[in-house]
């Protein structure tokens, strides 16, 4: 403990130096004086927070702190919303396809295509339930709170504990995650080490599904689409409309001449059926161009053996090392085909298929804490 002797001492070289700023016989004008008491005001204001990692960004990051409470607080509590958002509107696209689509199939398609349809689709459908079910009940990975014999590469700002290599922290989880790409709402979970391929897999198959809707409903939704616009319905109020320019002029049907085709008449049930349709094709095309670009982006990281974080810090630490006249080289990548490998955990051929095109709980390679990148020891690692 200091004695009261070093804070008398300390007070007194204060009272010295700001002394030494006043003025001496009129030789130095007032607003001198101003600039140079602002000068060592700031610079002792300066004094109690300066940090050598203090930049720009780290600045940014203070400013919209509560910005980033706010959404991250939101995530949190909307989380079961979109699960539940997602469990409503594929099960609405799935009573739709056995209601209206499957029907017409039945009717009207040759045995051989009605058996791939049935095929595809239970399979499809199956694969999906069973990577989002998956995904969403699957921790993560979370790096060992006491102490430990494994080899780590930083403490955690937040979490006050040793973190492993390409483990990060979730704002939203308050923890560390092993090998973390990213909070995902539509999940309400982390997406990390131990559930990131049944991430990946529901995303491919929710859109090779929702592709595979917007296809084989297409021809339907122009016949549907076609009526609504066209057709009629019995019992309702208003008989007929035409729509010219950007306004809604109604139009009564007996006053159209003899020689017009008369409008054909639908059912209440016909004219839920064409809704339906129109709902379908809508619904699977717009999730088919959102969910297939972000599997695409997302596949394009697997490759890169790199996750969503990881993406920014090699970018970073790439253009810090171009300055010096380097290369930087990612740890991680083991070349494209063993990136996947590694990624699905396929260690034979047969397991293209039975981890890979079929449902597999099999636990991804590593533990998470170590990982094997001896190839490029004496490189920059992203941390």
């Amino acid at each position: 403990m200091r004695s009261w002797r070093w804070s008398v001492s300390r007070v007194m070289r204060v009272l010295l130096r700001w002394l030494r700023l006043c003025p001496r016989r009129g030789r130095r004008k007032r607003s001198s004086r101003i600039q140079d008491l602002w000068n060592y005001g700031r610079l002792l204001l300066k004094s109690l927070y300066f940090n050598v990692l203090t930049s720009s960004d780290t600045a940014l990051d203070c400013v919209f702190e509560p910005i980033y409470w706010l959404v991250d607080n939101m995530t949190r509590w909307f989380g079961v919303v979109f699960v539940s958002l997602v469990i409503a509107l594929t099960s609405s696209v799935v009573i739709i396809v056995y209601l209206c689509v499957l029907p017409v199939i039945f009717s009207s398609y040759p045995v051989h295509w009605i058996l791939w349809h049935l095929c595809y689709g239970h399979w499809n459908l199956l694969m999906i339930v069973f990577h989002y079910y998956k995904a969403t009940t699957t921790c993560p990975g979370f790096p060992p709170q006491e102490k430990s014999d494994k080899p780590t590469v930083t403490i955690c700002k937040k979490c006050i504990v040793p973190k492993p290599a390409r483990a990060h922290h979730c704002s939203i989880c308050s923890r560390c995650i092993l090998k973390m790409d990213h909070h995902c709402p539509w999940l309400n979970n982390c997406v990390g080490h131990f559930n990131h391929r049944y991430f990946f897999s529901f995303c491919l198959f929710m859109s090779m599904g929702c592709i595979y809707c917007s296809i084989s409903a297409k021809d339907m939704f122009l016949d549907a689409y076609n009526a609504i616009e066209s057709g009629r319905y019995v019992g309702g109020d208003l008989q007929g409309e035409a729509v010219l320019g950007a306004g809604l002029i109604y139009v009564s049907l007996s006053q159209q001449s003899s020689y017009q085709t008369p409008a054909p008449v639908f059912t209440h049930q016909q004219r839920m059926v064409h809704k339906s349709l129109v709902y379908l094709w809508v619904l699977t095309s717009s999730v088919a161009v959102a969910l297939g670009a972000l599997t695409l982006w997302h596949a394009a990281l697997i490759t890169r053996g790199q996750t969503s974080v990881e993406r920014h810090i090699n970018r970073k630490e790439t253009q810090r090392l171009r300055l010096k006249g380097k290369a930087f080289r990612n740890p991680y990548h083991h070349g494209t085909i063993n990136n996947w490998k590694i990624f699905f955990g396929v260690e034979k051929q047969s397991d293209w298929l039975t981890r890979v095109l079929l449902p597999s709980s099999h636990l991804p390679r590593g533990d998470g804490l170590t990982w094997d990148c001896s190839t490029y020891r004496n490189n920059t690692m992203a941390i």
